[in-house]
Protein backbone atom coordinates (compact mmCIF):
# COMPACT_ATOMS: atom_id res chain seq x y z
CA UNK A 1 0.00 0.00 0.00
CA UNK A 2 2.80 2.73 0.56
CA UNK A 3 2.85 4.97 3.13
CA UNK A 4 1.24 8.35 3.71
CA UNK A 5 2.21 10.86 1.20
CA UNK A 6 3.64 14.46 2.41
CA UNK A 7 -0.28 15.97 1.93
CA UNK A 8 -2.34 13.14 3.51
CA UNK A 9 0.03 14.16 6.71
CA UNK A 10 0.15 17.56 6.30
CA UNK A 11 -3.81 18.15 6.06
CA UNK A 12 -4.17 15.61 8.71
CA UNK A 13 -3.21 17.84 11.33
CA UNK A 14 -0.63 16.77 13.42
CA UNK A 15 1.88 18.13 16.14
CA UNK A 16 4.61 17.20 13.46
CA UNK A 17 3.20 19.75 10.93
CA UNK A 18 1.40 22.81 12.92
CA UNK A 19 3.49 25.85 13.69
CA UNK A 20 4.81 25.13 17.29
CA UNK A 21 2.57 27.30 20.05
CA UNK A 22 5.52 28.83 22.07
CA UNK A 23 6.63 30.78 18.84
CA UNK A 24 3.12 32.73 18.69
CA UNK A 25 3.71 35.99 21.34
CA UNK A 26 0.15 36.22 21.62
CA UNK A 27 -2.89 37.18 19.44
CA UNK A 28 -3.15 40.50 18.23
CA UNK A 29 -6.15 42.34 17.97
CA UNK A 30 -7.72 45.76 19.09
CA UNK A 31 -8.84 47.49 22.51
CA UNK A 32 -12.03 46.01 24.21
CA UNK A 33 -12.78 50.04 24.29
CA UNK A 34 -13.50 51.72 21.23
CA UNK A 35 -12.61 55.13 21.81
CA UNK A 36 -9.55 55.36 23.65
CA UNK A 37 -5.54 55.99 23.61
CA UNK A 38 -2.74 54.07 24.65
CA UNK A 39 0.89 54.00 24.53
CA UNK A 40 3.50 51.89 22.96
CA UNK A 41 5.59 49.98 25.24
CA UNK A 42 7.37 47.84 23.33
CA UNK A 43 7.77 46.38 19.97
CA UNK A 44 8.31 42.22 20.13
CA UNK A 45 9.43 39.98 17.50
CA UNK A 46 7.33 37.30 16.85
CA UNK A 47 8.92 33.85 15.13
CA UNK A 48 5.13 32.49 14.05
CA UNK A 49 4.80 36.14 12.28
CA UNK A 50 6.25 37.89 9.48
CA UNK A 51 5.38 41.19 11.25
CA UNK A 52 6.68 42.34 14.59
CA UNK A 53 3.88 43.28 17.33
CA UNK A 54 3.62 45.91 19.82
CA UNK A 55 2.66 46.19 23.19
CA UNK A 56 0.32 49.07 23.87
CA UNK A 57 -1.22 50.16 27.37
CA UNK A 58 -3.76 52.14 27.26
CA UNK A 59 -5.68 54.37 29.49
CA UNK A 60 -7.89 52.27 31.05
CA UNK A 61 -4.83 49.66 31.99
CA UNK A 62 -5.48 47.29 29.72
CA UNK A 63 -2.59 46.27 27.70
CA UNK A 64 -3.02 44.48 24.17
CA UNK A 65 -0.80 43.56 21.53
CA UNK A 66 -1.52 44.98 17.98
CA UNK A 67 0.30 44.23 14.93
CA UNK A 68 2.89 47.16 14.21
CA UNK A 69 3.24 49.43 11.48
CA UNK A 70 5.75 50.94 9.69
CA UNK A 71 7.53 53.65 11.20
CA UNK A 72 6.48 53.10 14.58
CA UNK A 73 8.35 53.80 17.83
CA UNK A 74 8.17 52.87 21.50
CA UNK A 75 6.11 56.13 23.50
CA UNK A 76 4.27 56.89 20.48
CA UNK A 77 0.86 57.53 21.16
CA UNK A 78 -2.27 55.50 19.77
CA UNK A 79 -5.51 56.60 18.89
CA UNK A 80 -8.99 54.11 18.92
CA UNK A 81 -11.85 55.66 17.80
CA UNK A 82 -14.35 57.26 15.54
CA UNK A 83 -12.58 61.09 16.39
CA UNK A 84 -9.00 59.92 15.55
CA UNK A 85 -6.64 61.44 13.67
CA UNK A 86 -5.88 59.92 10.13
CA UNK A 87 -2.15 59.48 11.12
CA UNK A 88 -0.45 56.31 10.75
CA UNK A 89 -1.19 53.41 13.50
CA UNK A 90 -4.39 54.88 14.61
CA UNK A 91 -7.49 52.52 14.63
CA UNK A 92 -10.84 53.87 13.04
CA UNK A 93 -14.09 52.58 11.45
CA UNK A 94 -13.67 52.36 7.78
CA UNK A 95 -16.50 54.73 7.58
CA UNK A 96 -14.30 57.36 8.77
CA UNK A 97 -11.55 56.53 6.72
CA UNK A 98 -10.82 59.02 4.17
CA UNK A 99 -10.56 57.30 0.11
CA UNK A 100 -7.37 56.66 -1.27
CA UNK A 101 -5.86 55.81 2.23
CA UNK A 102 -3.67 52.94 3.47
CA UNK A 103 -5.01 50.34 6.17
CA UNK A 104 -4.47 47.10 7.58
CA UNK A 105 -5.87 44.58 10.20
CA UNK A 106 -9.14 44.88 8.73
CA UNK A 107 -12.03 43.55 10.24
CA UNK A 108 -14.49 41.81 8.23
CA UNK A 109 -17.42 41.89 11.07
CA UNK A 110 -17.42 44.54 13.94
CA UNK A 111 -15.55 43.72 16.70
CA UNK A 112 -13.72 40.81 15.43
CA UNK A 113 -10.32 41.96 16.06
CA UNK A 114 -8.99 42.69 12.61
CA UNK A 115 -8.73 39.39 9.61
CA UNK A 116 -7.23 41.03 6.73
CA UNK A 117 -3.89 42.15 5.32
CA UNK A 118 -1.76 41.16 8.30
CA UNK A 119 1.68 40.16 6.62
CA UNK A 120 4.57 42.19 6.88
CA UNK A 121 4.75 45.06 3.80
CA UNK A 122 1.54 44.86 3.05
CA UNK A 123 -1.66 47.17 3.20
CA UNK A 124 -5.06 47.67 1.19
CA UNK A 125 -6.95 50.97 0.16
CA UNK A 126 -9.87 52.62 0.50
CA UNK A 127 -11.48 52.86 -3.23
CA UNK A 128 -14.72 54.17 -2.13
CA UNK A 129 -18.04 54.46 0.35
CA UNK A 130 -21.73 54.21 0.83
CA UNK A 131 -24.17 54.69 3.53
CA UNK A 132 -23.34 50.87 4.60
CA UNK A 133 -20.32 49.44 2.51
CA UNK A 134 -16.96 50.45 2.13
CA UNK A 135 -14.96 49.00 -1.19
CA UNK A 136 -11.04 48.13 0.20
CA UNK A 137 -8.34 46.90 -2.92
CA UNK A 138 -6.49 44.22 -1.24
CA UNK A 139 -3.00 43.52 -1.84
CA UNK A 140 -4.12 40.60 -3.96
CA UNK A 141 -5.56 43.46 -6.50
CA UNK A 142 -9.62 42.18 -5.52
CA UNK A 143 -11.59 44.34 -4.72
CA UNK A 144 -13.99 43.06 -1.65
CA UNK A 145 -16.59 44.93 0.20
CA UNK A 146 -16.79 45.54 4.14
CA UNK A 147 -19.66 46.83 6.44
CA UNK A 148 -18.11 50.32 7.52
CA UNK A 149 -18.39 49.62 11.34
CA UNK A 150 -15.65 47.42 11.04
CA UNK A 151 -12.45 48.59 11.63
CA UNK A 152 -8.95 49.03 10.55
CA UNK A 153 -5.87 50.60 10.94
CA UNK A 154 -3.60 53.44 9.35
CA UNK A 155 -0.56 52.85 7.72
CA UNK A 156 1.42 50.02 6.26
CA UNK A 157 2.18 46.94 8.13
CA UNK A 158 5.87 47.07 9.68
CA UNK A 159 9.04 44.08 8.58
CA UNK A 160 8.46 45.01 4.79
CA UNK A 161 11.86 44.08 3.63
CA UNK A 162 12.59 41.61 5.43
CA UNK A 163 12.46 39.25 2.72
CA UNK A 164 15.46 40.79 1.46
CA UNK A 165 18.12 39.58 4.02
CA UNK A 166 20.08 36.80 2.47
CA UNK A 167 19.62 32.76 4.27
CA UNK A 168 22.96 31.73 4.50
CA UNK A 169 21.88 27.85 5.48
CA UNK A 170 19.08 25.97 4.12
CA UNK A 171 18.97 25.10 7.80
CA UNK A 172 18.26 28.94 8.84
CA UNK A 173 15.15 28.60 6.10
CA UNK A 174 13.80 25.18 7.36
CA UNK A 175 13.74 26.57 10.58
CA UNK A 176 12.40 29.92 10.39
CA UNK A 177 9.41 28.56 8.03
CA UNK A 178 8.82 25.70 10.58
CA UNK A 179 7.87 28.47 12.55
CA UNK A 180 5.05 29.40 10.59
CA UNK A 181 4.14 25.78 9.34
CA UNK A 182 4.87 25.68 5.76
CA UNK A 183 7.93 23.63 4.02
CA UNK A 184 11.21 24.93 3.26
CA UNK A 185 12.20 22.19 0.83
CA UNK A 186 10.13 20.11 -1.51
CA UNK A 187 10.90 16.86 -3.30
CA UNK A 188 9.19 16.00 -6.78
CA UNK A 189 6.92 13.04 -6.81
CA UNK A 190 9.23 11.65 -9.81
CA UNK A 191 11.67 11.80 -7.68
CA UNK A 192 10.44 9.35 -5.33
CA UNK A 193 9.96 5.65 -4.78
CA UNK A 194 6.93 3.87 -5.72
CA UNK A 195 5.55 3.39 -2.12
CA UNK A 196 5.53 7.16 -1.17
CA UNK A 197 4.15 8.55 -4.05
CA UNK A 198 1.72 8.05 -7.06
CA UNK A 199 4.00 9.66 -9.43
CA UNK A 200 7.16 7.70 -7.89
CA UNK A 201 8.90 4.81 -9.37
CA UNK A 202 9.72 3.75 -12.87
CA UNK A 203 12.90 2.88 -14.94
CA UNK A 204 13.31 6.40 -15.54
CA UNK A 205 11.60 10.02 -13.61
CA UNK A 206 8.14 9.87 -15.37
CA UNK A 207 5.19 10.61 -14.14
CA UNK A 208 3.77 6.96 -15.55
CA UNK A 209 -0.01 8.28 -14.65
CA UNK A 210 -2.60 10.77 -16.15
CA UNK A 211 -1.12 13.71 -14.20
CA UNK A 212 -4.74 15.33 -13.61
CA UNK A 213 -7.00 14.29 -11.14
CA UNK A 214 -10.99 14.80 -9.68
CA UNK A 215 -11.43 16.79 -7.64
CA UNK A 216 -13.74 13.96 -5.82
CA UNK A 217 -9.62 11.88 -5.61
CA UNK A 218 -9.06 10.81 -2.36
CA UNK A 219 -6.37 12.52 -0.58
CA UNK A 220 -3.82 9.66 -1.07
CA UNK A 221 -4.47 9.91 -4.95
CA UNK A 222 -4.79 13.96 -5.00
CA UNK A 223 -1.62 14.95 -6.24
CA UNK A 224 -0.38 16.56 -9.71
CA UNK A 225 -3.27 19.12 -11.42
CA UNK A 226 -6.93 19.41 -10.81
CA UNK A 227 -8.94 18.68 -14.20
CA UNK A 228 -11.03 21.38 -15.83
CA UNK A 229 -14.62 20.63 -14.67
CA UNK A 230 -16.92 20.00 -18.08
CA UNK A 231 -19.15 22.92 -19.35
CA UNK A 232 -22.78 21.53 -19.43
CA UNK A 233 -24.20 22.39 -22.36
CA UNK A 234 -28.54 23.69 -22.01
CA UNK A 235 -31.06 21.11 -23.19
CA UNK A 236 -32.41 24.55 -25.55
CA UNK A 237 -28.68 24.64 -27.20
CA UNK A 238 -28.57 20.94 -27.90
CA UNK A 239 -32.20 21.63 -29.80
CA UNK A 240 -30.84 24.38 -31.38
CA UNK A 241 -27.52 22.77 -32.46
CA UNK A 242 -30.04 19.60 -33.64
Amino acid sequence: MGRRIIPQRRGKGSSTYQSPSHRHLAKPGYPKNQETVGEVIDIHHAPGRTAPLAEVEFDNGETTFVIANHGLWVGENIEVGPDADIEKGNVLPLSHIPVGTFVYNIEMEPLDGGKLVKSSGTSATVIAQDRRKTVLKLPSGKFKRIDNRCRATVGIVAGGGHKEQPIAKAGKKAKGLRSKAKRAQKVRGIAMNAVDHPHGGGDHQHVGVPSTVSSNAPPGRKVGNLSSKKKKKDKKKKKEER
